[in-house]
Order: C-alpha cells, then sequence, then structure tokens
C-alpha cells in the first residue's frame, strides 16, 4: 500500500476507533426521560403552568376579605392667641400639641353579581388550559427528540455500513496489489482499487462528521446531560397495525389541540356570564377598629383626649347604566364563543384530514421498509455470487464494485426506509393523542 493511500486510512481508522470505543448505550426510555427532566422548552413550560396555577389559586380570587392596618402622629408647635368666653386673653408662643391614631379596616363584598364566581371558573380553566398547552410542548419536543434520535441511529448504522464497505473495498486493493506484483493484473486494476477506497474513505469521514453534529443536537435536546460519547438503540418495533379507526375514534377526544379549543369554548362561557353580572347589584361590609390619641397645648379645651372604637356599615352599588358599555361586552363575547365553536369545527375536520394522511404515509412507509428489507437480501445474495466469481477471475473489478454499491445503498435504503416508518408511526400517535402513553 503506497504512502498516499495511507494518509488517507490511518487518520480514519483513528477515527473509527475513538467512535466505537466503551459507548454507552442511551436507551429510547432513558432519553425520554431525560427530556422531560432537563429539555430547556419543557422546563420553561413547567415555570408556565406553575403561574398559572398561583393565578387559580383561592388567593387570587376575590373571595377572600381586604384587611388595611392605617397608623399615623402629627407634631404642631404654634404661636396662638386665644381669647375666652370670660373676656380672658391667652399667648402661646411655640406650643406643642401631638396626635396619634391607629386602626385596622375590613372590607367584603358580599355579592358582585356573580362577576367573582365566573372570573374565578375562567381561572380555573386558564390553569387547565396551561396544562394542555404544556402537554402540546411536551409532545412537540418528544416527537422532535425521536426525529433526531432516530437520525443518530440511521447514521450509526451507515457508518457501520460504510465500514464495511471501506473494510471490502482494502481487501480488494491488496489482492490487486498481490496479482499485480506477480503479473497477475495489470496497474490499472489497483488504479480502480485506490479510486474506490479514497471514496469510501471520504464517504465514511462524512457521515462520520454527521454522526457526531446529529449526537450534539440530541444531547442539546436532552437539556445537554448526558455524555457526548454515546450510541442508540437501533432496535425497532411497530406498535401500530390494523387499528386505524380505533385511533380515529381517539383523535376527537384526546388531541391536545382539540381539548384546548374546548377550554377556551368553556372560557368564553363563563366570560358571558361574567359579563352578565355587571347587570346587577354589588353589595359590601365595611368593619373597623381604631384609636387615637391627642396632646393638645394649653389654649386646647381638652389637654389631652383618647378614643377607641369600633365600625361598620352596609354599602350597596348599583350602576343602573354605564353608558352601554356592559351590552357591547355581552355582544362581543357572544361573538368570540361563536368564533370559536367555528374553529372547533374547522380544527376537527383540519386533525381528520391530517390523521388520514399520516396513517396512509405509515402504512405506505412500512410497506417501503418490508419492500427493502427484502431487497437487501437479493443485494446480498448478489455481491457474495459475485465476489465468488471475482476471486475466481470470472467477474471484473467494474462488476465486482458495482455489486458492492448495489449492496451499500441497499443497506442505506432499508435504514432510512426503518426509521422514516417509526417517525411516521410516532406522528400517528401523536394526532391521536396517545405519543406520550406507549413503551418507548
Amino acid at each position: 500500500m503506497n504512502m498516499h493511500i495511507k494518509r488517507v486510512i490511518l487518520p480514519l481508522l483513528f477515527l473509527v476507533v475513538g467512535m466505537s470505543y466503551a459507548q454507552t448505550v442511551l436507551e429510547p426510555e432513558e432519553a425520554f426521560r431525560l427530556a422531560l427532566e432537563h429539555n430547556y422548552g419543557i422546563q420553561i413550560t413547567y415555570k408556565n403552568v406553575e403561574i398559572a396555577e398561583n393565578n387559580a389559586d383561592i388567593l387570587n380570587s376575590g373571595y377572600l376579605p381586604r384587611l388595611t392596618g392605617n397608623a399615623g402622629a402629627t407634631f404642631n408647635i404654634d404661636n396662638t392667641e386665644a381669647e375666652f368666653a370670660d373676656g380672658t386673653v391667652r399667648v402661646l408662643n411655640g406650643a406643642e400639641s401631638s396626635r396619634y391614631n391607629a386602626s385596622l379596616n375590613l372590607n367584603y363584598t358580599l355579592f358582585d353579581g356573580l362577576g367573582r364566581y365566573y372570573n374565578y371558573k375562567q381561572l380555573k380553566e386558564q390553569y387547565n388550559l396551561s396544562a394542555l398547552e404544556a402537554r402540546e410542548t411536551i409532545e412537540n419536543t418528544v416527537f422532535n427528540l425521536f426525529t433526531i434520535y432516530y437520525n443518530v441511529a440511521e447514521l450509526f448504522q451507515n457508518v457501520e455500513a460504510l465500514e464495511q464497505t471501506l473494510e471490502i473495498s482494502k481487501n480488494r486493493l491488496e489482492r490487486a496489489q498481490y496479482q499485480f506484483d506477480y503479473g497477475q493484473a495489470t496497474r490499472l486494476s489497483v488504479l480502480n482499487a485506490q479510486v474506490d477506497i479514497n471514496n469510501d474513505s471520504i464517504n465514511l469521514v462524512n457521515s462520520a462528521q454527521q454522526l457526531r453534529n446529529t449526537k450534539r443536537d440530541l444531547n442539546f435536546v436532552l437539556g445537554n446531560t448526558f455524555e457526548s460519547n454515546f450510541e442508540v438503540d437501533t432496535l425497532v418495533t411497530f406498535i401500530l397495525r390494523n387499528d386505524r379507526e380505533a385511533l380515529l375514534n381517539k383523535v376527537k377526544s384526546t388531541n391536545v389541540l382539540l381539548q384546548q379549543v374546548e377550554k377556551n369554548i368553556l372560557i368564553s362561557e363563563y366570560n358571558i356570564k361574567a359579563s352578565r353580572g355587571n347587570f346587577l347589584p354589588t353589595i359590601g361590609v365595611t368593619g373597623s377598629y381604631g384609636w387615637s390619641k391627642s396632646n393638645n397645648n394649653a389654649a386646647a379645651f381638652l389637654a389631652v383626649a383618647t378614643n377607641t372604637g369600633l365600625s361598620g356599615g352596609v354599602n350597596l352599588v348599583w350602576d343602573l347604566f354605564d353608558g352601554g358599555t356592559s351590552i357591547t361586552n355581552i355582544k362581543n363575547a357572544k361573538i368570540n364563543l361563536e368564533t370559536q365553536e367555528l374553529a372547533k369545527e374547522q380544527l376537527i375536520a383540519s386533525i381528520e384530514r391530517d390523521f388520514d394522511n399520516a396513517w396512509d404515509d405509515y402504512i405506505n412507509r412500512l410497506t417501503i421498509y418490508e419492500v427493502e428489507s427484502e431487497n437487501i437480501k437479493t443485494a446480498r445474495a448478489n455481491f457474495e455470487r459475485t465476489e465468488e466469481r471475482f476471486k475466481l477471475g470470472q467477474a471484473t473489478s467494474i462488476e465486482f464494485r458495482q455489486a458492492q454499491l448495489n449492496l451499500l445503498n441497499a443497506e442505506l435504503l432499508i435504514n432510512r426506509a426503518k426509521y422514516a416508518a417509526k417517525l411516521s408511526e410516532l406522528r400517528v400517535l401523536q394526532l391521536s393523542g396517545d405519543l406520550l402513553n406507549i413503551d418507548f
């Protein structure tokens, strides 16, 4: 083997050995768990759900009373001239006086036309809507996770196929060089073998680099929590067969987008009821406990005065006419409800269409995978037969190379078909709302 070939092969061998040495296998279940715990987008979604949960708490409902405390102190220095009823006149310069007060005040709304009641229900449904939005984010992230995961698996198997192809080309080069040295072949056979091994080396280097890049993409989806040197499980199991109708029926009850629209409809209904509460009066109670003390100057009738006491009251506010704002709000709320119902009908039709397309795509890709599984058997048998004939001198190097490339293409095609079919299956499960319920 000449120095040019060595310069190509040796770095490649070090690269391949470095990729395959002591690698940990990242199982699909582990990838799913890590994404749920560490994916940045999912973590942000969890925080949004926490905010919605806080907003739906009783502390944000308006049902609890308002209790305030007030306190104050006032100091005065006055120049005063006082004339009393008996004609006595008293002049005070720099006379000091002070006043102190403290109180606890309670305000509570007994009835506000049921607006508070329906607003609280809206907050509860907003929380449920946020949970559904979080589920949508999780489903999209999980689908993206396994898109990258199976891309890594496909590239890994492609690299293995290219390694085998390179090994075959190396053996062919050695055989051609041996035959040339003993006068059994021309220099052209050696040169052809060198060209082919260079092409195989380049293909392997490019695929290995693509595999490393895709591994980094996968690790990013996992929140950069996994080690960089890992493999993935290349075993694929298909779980959907002849249950199309059952899955289609599930779409209308478990699809996350459809559930979000239903929540928006319910929120709109509560908004209409809350708006109608503006036509009713608001009744509230107030209560107060206070203390005050006054230290007066010599010109005052009382030198010191201290007061403590309780007070309470009931108030009623009835906005008999607000210029038509409430009527307009109710009209707009009803239109919004009708819009939400139309959006639901549109979404149902869209989801059913997407499901039919996804199911047909899954069946087609599964069929292609089965055909490719048979095709690779034929390509492998053809290569083995051609290899035997090549060793016996009954097949040319061009025929051998073509059989070798046919086998490689068959291996690459079956890898692509297998993982494309699996991703199509996951898409069907996502539309039916079952993506997070399967055993990865």
